[in-house]
């Protein structure tokens, strides 16, 4: 069962569509989209995204800059070397002398050479594309200026050069290493591997890092939720500890106020009590009559507004937390409503089960329930757990009746203190108007809130939402 409605009422925490102005999508809106709401992620994304970047601009300045020069100068050299047999070979061009110089180019420049008289260039096309091919290419027309034919594809570990003199096929087969940067992937790999420890280290770091910030925030958040968080101490860096430390005097600030409030109203309430009851006392010695009655009567109803002064006064914080199941809580204020002459109905779904003031949160839902019962024949109460609205779920109470209702503009006022309406239906008659103020106060200090809507039932809806 879902809260019906359009509009959100102040203090709801339920988003409203927003209006998006026609256009494009601003750069910097995406941006906000895409970019992670935790600190840790974007903690990690400035530290890796820089990283990153520098390490594709090496990487691009190595390829084009770093591994075409180096492929480029060893071409030259290797063509160098060809030319240079070349030439001797055309000084003496006999097939004693070519053996000697395939001996001389293989054992002293590694380049193992043929001087194949008769043949001719092959037929297929020679390589072109690519920064080999291209670098041979340009330094064999230049240095050579001889038909020629390379093929760097057709062996892995070999170039085959081939350059046409007079009468046959010079044939050259240049290891790949002697003409091409063969061991940039060593580049590489350091380069990744190094990067991959230094975030790694990063990541360790900054977690240790984040974890402070993170221990505060719940301490917050459990403190505004009335946990308590005894254990918590300030850790990490000096700004975390400095903001953890201020966290701490003002917790123990708001606990002294409260302290120190609490104990006033114990001796007003005291004071207050000692003058009714020597009242009561009195009028149980006077003879009974219909003065007598109405005298103890209004004794009885300035005892109960005391009470609600009281308790609006003193507030919920003397009560620690226990986990509590909400379902059997409010099975209690049902019977305790039944008993009083009203007509509740359950609907409970999933495990309602999380750390509560247990008798705050009774008195919050008794003041909901029984106003319901008091201007409505008939009262439903769900209770279901949203595993989705927030990070770790929540649990919203639906209390519906079909009695008259509230004006929509005053559905906000009612929470105000003292305050009572007029219309035919009073929430407070014959209180003191401080009903609805107590329930959402404990409601708040749960980390929650009360919002009142019109209910599908006729009458009016409460609803009550808790953090898990």
């Amino acid at each position: 069962m879902t809260v019906t409605g359009t509009e959100e009422r102040p203090g709801t925490g339920m988003r409203t569509p927003q209006r998006r102005s026609e256009g494009r999508l601003h750069p910097f809106s995406l941006l906000k989209r895409l970019m992670p709401s935790g600190l840790y992620w974007r903690s990690l994304i400035i530290i890796v995204a820089p990283m990153v970047l520098l390490q594709v601009v090496v990487t691009y300045v190595f390829l084009e800059r770093h591994w075409q020069l180096v492929t480029e100068r060893l071409s030259a050299k290797t063509v160098a070397e060809i030319a240079m047999l070349l030439d001797e070979f055309s000084e003496n061009p006999t097939p004693f002398h070519a053996a000697r110089i395939s001996k001389r180019a293989g054992d002293h420049l590694g380049l193992p050479t043929a001087f194949l008289d008769g043949e001719t260039l092959p037929d297929t096309p020679s390589s072109t594309g690519g920064l080999l091919a291209d670098s041979l290419n340009d330094e064999i027309r230049e240095r050579i200026a001889r038909p020629y034919w390379i093929n760097t594809t057709r062996q892995n570990r070999y170039v085959d050069i081939r350059i046409a003199y007079n009468g046959g096929v010079m044939r050259v087969l240049s290891p790949a290493s002697q003409v091409y940067a063969s061991n940039s992937h060593i580049f590489l790999v350091w380069m990744v591997g190094t990067s991959i420890v230094l975030i790694i280290v990063a990541v360790i770091f900054l977690r240790n890092q984040i974890r402070p910030i993170e221990r505060l925030a719940s301490a917050a958040e459990s403190f505004g939720m009335g946990r308590d968080v005894e254990r918590f101490r300030p850790q990490g860096a000096s700004e975390v500890r400095r903001a953890a430390q201020a966290f701490v005097e003002m917790r123990d600030r708001i606990e002294r106020q409260i302290e120190q409030r609490t104990a006033m109203l114990a001796g007003v309430s005291h004071d207050l009590r000692t003058p009714l009851t020597r009242f009561k006392l009195q009028l149980a010695l006077l003879p009974d009559g219909p003065e007598i009655a109405e005298l103890r009567d209004d004794i009885a109803e300035m005892e109960h507004m005391l009470e609600d002064y009281l308790e609006f006064a003193r507030g919920h914080q003397g009560e620690p937390s226990v986990e509590t199941d909400l379902a059997e809580l409010i099975g209690e204020v049902r019977d305790d409503a039944t008993r009083k002459g009203h007509n509740v109905k359950l609907d409970l779904h999933g495990d309602l089960t999380l750390p509560l003031r247990r008798n705050a949160f009774k008195r919050c839902l008794t003041n909901i329930i029984d106003n319901a019962g008091k201007y409505a024949p008939h009262v439903w109460v769900t209770a279901i757990r949203d595993a989705e609205s927030d990070e770790d779920g929540s649990i919203d109470i639906l209390v519906d009746d079909d009695g008259e209702g509230i004006p929509e503009e005053q559905l906000e006022e009612v929470f105000r203190p003292f305050y009572r309406l007029d219309a035919a239906r009073n929430l407070d008659t014959g209180g003191t108007g401080l009903g609805l103020a107590i329930a959402r106060d404990i409601a708040r200090g749960h980390g929650g809130d009360i919002t009142l809507a019109r209910s599908p039932m006729g009458g009016l809806r409460a609803i009550i939402h808790l953090p898990v």
